[in-house]
């Protein structure tokens, strides 16, 4: 069964209309009350800075404590925080409100179980069955007697508990005296905790974009524009600039000279970092099919075991819990250290990349590039609905054109049309050694698929 609602993070959409809109939520949280909240008869909630953030967990908050289920509110606070903490919290589950990398209007929800790890595609599929027919499946009987109220407690403690988990990764309090960084927020949920958080362990900090006011969240800024964080590394003569998302599961790093720097490199780094201080378990490095050919080729050459999941964070976590690996990413900036966190963090993992750098010596310039990337193009062919987005690619004279592209591209090569998982996207990736060959079949490509845009 292809999920209609949820995809590999969970459900998005514009806030206030459906699925992001109130009645959902409170739907939602029906079924997870009767579902998954069983035990402790507790959830916990978190969100980031969208003006929506609100309006759904308070509508998410009414569905659970009126199927008596108490709630722990976070308040606004990063994904990675949320996975992190959700363990010690004593709930069945948590829920994230964010959107990640989008605009303000949109929002969605995380779905985390009790151990802190996202559900399964499985999981997904069975609550959008009951979802479906929840008005037969949970009938009111009238004859019982009515439903005890969860309560709606406020947790202000988890932020500096878990900020105290971040400055406990390094072995010396102030191990990142003597860095000048900036470090671009997003206005998002890191707003606080990812300035503070290095300020405690000594760095110097210029802080951009950490004012949220519900609307300006990744709003020309974070991690997919980087256009001002690169201006004022070079400005400010800072030796590097760290950018997150919104929910702050991603980090985008700029070097001293404004070069950014994509997750496959920085993946590649924390790798010898950690393999130089026996802490790269079985020397494996988890990666995506969508990384670069030429990450895979440096790490084989090099004597590490380069395992590749599919795309998305939760496929990264789940092969590296099957082969015990210490660190995994994506080319968009979801690196995970699994002996700090349970997902990608955008703080542990820049905690962890400046420590590198201080110890290597070089500036990141001269560190960066590690490997010579393959040439590649991505393209994101956007639909109005996901419905004909996911139609896009089953046409024949797409999959027969892709069938000739991957034949003249030859076998040094990555062709890859998925549909995203978070929004109406096909996502378009041609990569080989050839870059006249590349520019050839991407425009090919995104011509034939943008035929079907409806």
């Amino acid at each position: 069964m292809t999920n209609k609602l949820f995809g590999t993070d969970g459900v998005r959409g514009t806030a206030n209309t459906y699925p992001m809109d109130v009645k959902f939520a409170y739907d939602l949280a029906e079924v997870l009350a009767k579902e998954v909240c069983k035990n402790k008869k507790k959830v916990a909630i978190g969100k980031d800075t969208r003006i929506s953030g609100d309006m759904l967990e308070s509508a998410l908050a009414a569905g659970f404590m009126a199927n008596g289920v108490s709630v722990v509110s976070l308040g606004i606070v990063p994904t990675p925080l949320v996975t992190l903490k959700t363990p010690t919290l004593g709930v069945d589950m948590a829920l994230m409100i964010t959107a990640s990398h989008n605009p303000y209007k949109d929002n969605g929800f995380k779905l985390i179980n009790g151990s802190g790890d996202k559900f399964s595609d499985d999981f997904y599929a069975h609550i959008e069955e009951l979802l479906a027919e929840k008005s037969k499946i949970y009938k009111n009987d009238d004859s019982m007697p009515p439903t005890p109220v969860g309560r709606f407690i406020k947790n202000d403690s988890v932020v500096e508990e878990y900020i105290e988990n971040m400055r406990q990764i390094p072995q010396n309090y102030k191990a990142l005296k003597g860095l000048r960084v900036v470090l671009d927020c997003a206005n998002g949920a890191y707003h606080y905790i990812l300035p503070q958080t290095f300020k405690d362990l000594g760095a110097g900090v210029i802080t951009i974009n950490n004012e949220p006011d519900g609307y300006n969240i990744n709003k020309n800024c974070g991690s997919q524009h980087t256009e001002q964080l690169v201006e004022t590394v070079k400005n400010a003569h800072a030796q590097f600039g760290i950018a997150v998302d919104g929910d702050g599961d991603r980090i985008i790093l700029v070097d001293d000279e404004g070069c950014v720097i994509d997750g496959d490199q920085l993946l590649c780094f924390l790798g010898l970092y950690l393999r130089k201080h026996n802490k790269l378990k079985d020397n494996i490095v988890v990666s995506t099919e969508w990384s670069n050919l030429g990450l895979g080729n440096y790490l084989k050459q090099n004597g590490f075991t380069h395992l590749k999941s599919k795309v998305g964070e939760r496929y990264v976590i789940d092969l590296m819990k099957e082969s015990n690996a210490s660190v995994g990413g994506e080319l968009v900036g979801h690196i995970v250290l699994s002996d700090y966190v349970k997902t990608g963090d955008a703080l542990a993992t820049a905690i962890v990349l400046s420590l590198a750098y201080l110890e290597d010596g070089r500036k990141m310039s001269e560190i960066f590039p590690i490997f010579t990337p393959y040439p590649c193009r991505i393209e994101n062919i956007r639909f109005s609905n996901k419905e004909f987005m996911a139609e896009s690619v089953e046409h024949e004279d797409v999959k027969k054109a892709l069938e000739q592209a991957k034949a003249e591209l030859g076998t040094d090569s990555n062709l890859i049309a998925r549909k995203s998982g978070t929004e109406p996207v096909i996502k378009l990736r041609v990569e080989c050694p050839d870059s006249d060959l590349v520019d050839k079949w991407t425009e090919e490509l995104k011509a034939l698929i943008e035929q079907y845009k409806k």
